[in-house]
């Protein structure tokens, strides 16, 4: 069945059609929650609202762009709305002081893809938003600040700090993988 047929049969309600574009895009959307979610079970959580919320409001896809890319969206969107719920802050009080960076190109290339990810759910949460939002999800400081009600600005500075506490978990890692 085509993208377009499951997205009509979504629409009408056939269940069908609503398991064919689940088990189509649920892995990779997964992936998407995790970087957001504190744990398994938070980024299930959001999985589901997210479904919840496309099946709601796929009527309002027209078509323009890839499906794939709204959904993550609208995901996206989702989990940080429910991130807002709770009380959150851009605040690094509790963050060790960042160590050099790690300088030489070899030592990237032995990290796996599952270990930053890893890494990176171990940033406080406003550094694992921000960094999410514009690094993997190519939004710009000014959406990122509409949608966490921060400035432009703060986003920015979020992000360096961010990337700079990555680069000494990294660096950390990799001192004790030489050890």
């Amino acid at each position: 069945m085509t993208e377009e047929n499951i997205i009509k049969g979504c629409i009408r309600g056939r269940s069908d059609c609503q398991r064919m574009l689940f088990d189509r895009y649920a892995g990779k959307l997964m992936s998407l929650c995790q970087r957001y979610a504190r744990d398994y079970e938070e980024a299930q959580d959001f999985l589901q609202l997210g479904f919840i919320r496309i099946f709601e409001y796929l009527h309002q896809y027209r078509g323009e762009g890839s499906l794939e890319g709204w959904m993550r969206r609208l995901v996206a969107r989702v989990a940080i709305r429910e991130i807002s719920k709770r009380k959150w802050h851009l605040d690094e009080s509790s963050i060790p002081a960042a160590q050099q960076p790690v300088e030489d190109p070899a030592v990237w290339s032995k990290i796996s893809e599952e270990e930053i990810h890893r890494l990176i759910c171990k940033l406080p949460e406003g550094y694992r938003l921000v960094f999410n939002l514009h690094v993997i999800e190519g939004y710009s400081h000014e959406e990122i600040g509409e949608l966490l009600s921060i400035q432009p600005s703060t986003s920015r500075s979020q992000l360096l700090k961010a990337r700079r506490l990555l680069q000494s978990l990294i660096s950390n890692q990799m001192n004790c993988v030489k050890v």
